[in-house]
C-alpha cells in the first residue's frame, strides 16, 4: 500500500514526533506517531479521507486508516513489517471479518499481536473504525533469528 498521506515530523522532548496536519492533533494536543529510540507509537487512527469524509463501508474506511499509519510509520523510518501490535476499536463488532480480511492482507506474514473491541462510539459520528499500532525496529533482530 503506497501512503497517499502527507506527513511532517519534528523533534520534540527528545523524541521524533510525526502529524498528518489532522484539526484533532492540534486541539487535543498529540501526534499522529512517535518514535522514541527503536519505538514508534501511532495513535488511535480514523479512516477519514483528505477532503474530511469517510467511507461507506468498513472495508473502506480500514483501508484509509491504515494507508495514514503507514504514511507515520514511513516518515519515522518504519514499515509495516516493524508493527508489532495492533488495537483496533470498532463500532459494530459483527463486522470483524471485513477489518479481519484487510489485517490478513498487509499483515498476514508479520502477524502483529492483536486486539479488536467494539466500542459505543468515536470522535466523529461517521467513525466506524479507530486504529492504533506499535512498531519496534530492530534490524539485528532479524539476523539474529537467522
Amino acid at each position: 500500500m503506497t501512503p497517499k498521506v502527507k506527513i511532517t515530523t519534528s523533534e520534540r522532548n527528545e523524541r521524533l514526533c510525526a502529524s498528518s496536519g489532522s484539526a484533532w492533533e492540534a486541539t487535543i494536543g498529540y501526534s499522529r506517531a512517535i518514535r522514541v529510540k527503536d519505538a514508534i507509537f501511532v495513535t488511535g487512527t480514523v479512516g477519514v479521507e483528505a477532503d474530511g469524509h469517510y467511507s461507506p463501508t468498513l472495508e473502506g474506511q480500514t483501508r484509509r486508516a491504515f494507508e495514514i499509519i503507514f504514511a507515520a510509520l514511513e516518515a519515522l523510518d518504519g514499515k509495516a513489517a516493524d508493527v508489532v501490535r495492533t488495537r483496533i476499536f470498532v463500532t459494530d463488532i459483527k463486522k470483524w471479518k471485513e477489518v479481519g480480511a484487510v489485517h490478513g492482507e498487509l499483515f498476514g506474514e508479520i502477524r502483529p499481536a492483536l486486539t479488536m473491541v467494539q466500542v459505543s462510539g468515536l470522535i466523529d459520528a461517521d467513525a466506524q473504525i479507530e486504529i492504533e499500532v506499535d512498531a519496534l525496529i530492530h534490524d539485528d533482530l532479524v539476523n539474529r533469528m537467522a
